[in-house]
């Protein structure tokens, strides 16, 4: 009788394309940044049948220099929104292109410490959202404008040439596009 009950329940959850989180832990893929909070009921779901292609515009630095980037977080918390429906976009469609006063929490460490007299806080969740399959690149005309130099970006950060090429690139290629 019992076996008979776990495969029932086996049987159920491989059945379920939206598969059931606890009500206060959803899976997340940037477990440490994004949080949220599961909404079974609420409307506009994550749609498993969405290729989801995103580029987030981020231009506002954050209030502290020792607090991760509010915008680079609003990143993560897309991805694991998606995963609450168990969708993990195509690596690289997902794309963080920074510039503006947010240019500098793509520096390394060294050059962040330099400045700002404590570590780069935002490392930690660049690495996070490139594991996660996301992409953060950074805008060279704000690098230059922003007087930090290119050997001063992190790994794990792309140079482009200038936001407004790679904004208008990745819309005209069916990015959709999320500001801060």
């Amino acid at each position: 009788m019992v076996q008979r009950f776990l495969v029932l329940l086996l049987a159920i959850g491989l059945s379920n394309p939206y598969p059931v989180f606890a009500q206060d832990a959803p899976r997340l893929v940037v477990p440490d940044y994004g949080a949220v909070s599961p909404s079974p009921d609420a409307a506009n779901q994550p749609d498993p049948a969405i290729n989801y292609r995103v580029v987030f515009g981020i231009t506002k630095a954050a209030s502290e220099p020792d607090q991760p980037n509010p915008s680079l977080v609003k990143v993560a918390r897309f991805l694991n929104l998606l995963a609450t429906r168990n969708i993990q976009p195509v690596k690289g469609n997902i794309v963080a292109i920074v510039h503006g006063s947010a240019t500098s929490l793509v520096m390394t460490d060294a050059a962040y410490r330099e400045k700002y007299q404590v570590a780069n806080p935002n490392l930690p969740l660049i690495a996070a959202l490139n594991s996660a399959g996301a992409q953060v690149h950074v805008c060279s005309q704000a690098l230059h404008g922003q007087d930090v130099a290119t050997d001063a970006v992190a790994s794990g950060v792309t140079v482009d040439l200038s936001a407004m090429t790679t904004l208008a690139t990745l819309q005209l290629q069916g990015f959709a596009v999320i500001s801060d």
